[in-house]
Order: structure tokens, then C-alpha cells, then sequence
């Protein structure tokens, strides 16, 4: 099992490893190239493999008006990177005064004096230290003074693109759910708790269990079809989801609204993993309640299908 640190304190066997240093959110097939490369260098040398990212990302604590962003959770996040061979994680608060931090004072006390690192995986354009001073130049002219080596793999591309959060991230937000997905090498997917909503569902026959997607990215909002798993149970639901702002209610905070087939229960509290399985229509607004209980029929037609 994959050690979790909050600081750079870390234990003895752990240093002279193995770095890599990003926000991996979405863990997507890019991330998985550089994670399969660092295999390599952990066989060749007996190494041990550590990530470094931060929480919140970079991106999110400077802008605080970038609500939804997230491909990931950090706990979906840590389970992915558990499946890629990855010995420990640490997971660093990233506040006012760590973003102060001189790059090369990141350089000198921790990579080197309290990591030890022995290779640094980096993609080329990362860049590091009080106000984004620092890039991988910088980490290459210090290899020899810090011993170290600095390993920037040729970005990956699928279809003639360059595989990044970035890019996924707008494949939701146009709802090119496949194209994501692909990219992804999984089916995208948000974990939340079910929270106790209006019953608006459930009156009109189609009870839903209500998940607050907090900073997740907004993919298109829509109706797609899921398939659903609770924590410590390995049974596998499906069902369609609603992701939008419920124009037919005039609600106007973003919700995701689950509803389960062949599924009889209370699941308030409880935690739920809902994967996006196919994007079935976007979302508008019903001149009343019988036209969208008409439309949510046919919506279910398709959802049991995919």
C-alpha cells in the first residue's frame, strides 16, 4: 500500500528516490507513459517511486474565482496512483507562504536535503518556486551541484494532440464524453456523498439520490448514463444521472441527481462513485411536469442501453 505523507518529511527508506512532480489530475494516459517509464528506472536501480503534488493545485489557489476544476478527487487520485507502482505520495498544502518559496531554495532544501532525489520526472513545462521562477532549465543547471538527474520524457499524443488535463477537461465541458474517457483510459467519474434533497424526483417517480460534485470540473450539463459503486461494496448499479442546474425548478446551484434501476434503499449518507458511461442529451428547461416526465422515459430507454 502506497505510504501518504502531508510534509517532506519523510521516512528514511523513502529518500533517495525516484520524483515525480505534477498535479496528475486525472491520472490520464499521459501521466500513465511517464508512471511506466519510472518503472523502468526503479528495476535499473532499485529505486522507490515518490510523487510530489499539491492541494489545492497551483492553478485553483491563485484563481479563486476557478470553482470547478478537478478531473479528480485527491482520494481518486491517491487509488489511482496506488495501481501505477507508486511507493509513497505526498501531498502538500499548498498556502500563501509555501508559493513563496524560492525555486532554488526548493531545489536546495527540499528535493535535495530532505527527499535526497536521485531522478526528477517532470513534464517541460513545469514550473516551480515564488511567482513561477523556476522551470525545468533551471532544475537541469543545478543536476550536478545537488546530484540529481532530470528526466523530461516527449509529451504523448493520441490523435495528433497532446494528451493533458487541459484537454480533457474541455472534452467535458463540450461533452465529448468518449473523447475523455479515452483519454482517461477509464470512464470519468465524481465521488460524493448522497445528500437529502427536495424529493422532486421522487414525486414525480424517478427518486434520485442528490451528490454535490464540490470543485469537480462542470462537464456539459446534461443527462448521461452511469454506472454507480458504493464504498465497500463491489455490486455494480447502473442508472442515469442528471448534471445541471434543473432549469424545469429554477434551481440554480449545479447538482448531480442519480437515479438508480432495480434499486430499492436509503443511501443518504452514504458515499457513491458515479462513472460517466454515455452523454445522452444536454439540459432544458419543460413547459411542466408531465412533458419532462415524458422525456426522462424515453432519456431511460437510452441510458439502459449504453
Amino acid at each position: 500500500m502506497v505510504k501518504l505523507y502531508k510534509n517532506f518529511d519523510i521516512n528514511k527508506n523513502h529518500k533517495g528516490s525516484i520524483i515525480l512532480i505534477g498535479n496528475f489530475d486525472g491520472v490520464h494516459l499521459g501521466h500513465l507513459k511517464l508512471f511506466k517509464l519510472a518503472q523502468t528506472y526503479k528495476k535499473e536501480y532499485n529505486l522507490k517511486i515518490g510523487v510530489i503534488n499539491f492541494d489545492p493545485m497551483p492553478k485553483m489557489f491563485f484563481n479563486k474565482t476557478l470553482k470547478n476544476f478537478r478531473l479528480s478527487s485527491v482520494t481518486q487520485k491517491v487509488n489511482l496512483l496506488n495501481n501505477l507502482g507508486v511507493d509513497f505520495i505526498v501531498t502538500k498544502k499548498f498556502d500563501k507562504t509555501f508559493s513563496k518559496t524560492k525555486s532554488i531554495n526548493f531545489i536546495k532544501n527540499i528535493l535535495s536535503k530532505k527527499l535526497k532525489a536521485r531522478f526528477i520526472f517532470v513534464s517541460n513545462n513545469f514550473r516551480f518556486g515564488n511567482k513561477r521562477e523556476g522551470d525545468v532549465k533551471f532544475l537541469v543547471q543545478n543536476e550536478q551541484k545537488y546530484n540529481y538527474q532530470v528526466i523530461k520524457p516527449k509529451p504523448f499524443l493520441v490523435d495528433k494532440k497532446i494528451v493533458s488535463s487541459s484537454l480533457i477537461r474541455s472534452y467535458l465541458e463540450k461533452g465529448f464524453l468518449d473523447r475523455a474517457n479515452k483519454l482517461l483510459n477509464r470512464k470519468w467519474s465524481i465521488d460524493g456523498m448522497v445528500q437529502k434533497g427536495r424529493q422532486v424526483g421522487k414525486k414525480i417517480g424517478f427518486p434520485t439520490c442528490n451528490i454535490d460534485i464540490k470543485d469537480y470540473v462542470l462537464a456539459k450539463p446534461g443527462v448521461y448514463a452511469v454506472s454507480v459503486f458504493r464504498r465497500n461494496n463491489s455490486k455494480t448499479l447502473k442508472g442515469i444521472a442528471n448534471l445541471g442546474y434543473r432549469p424545469t425548478f429554477n434551481q440554480k446551484k449545479i447538482l448531480l441527481e442519480v437515479h438508480l434501476f432495480n434499486f430499492s434503499g436509503n443511501l443518504y449518507n452514504k458515499y457513491l462513485s458515479v462513472e460517466f458511461l454515455k452523454f445522452i442529451r444536454k439540459e432544458k428547461k419543460f413547459k411542466n411536469i408531465n412533458k419532462l416526465r415524458s422525456q426522462i422515459k424515453l432519456d431511460l430507454k437510452i441510458a439502459k442501453k449504453a
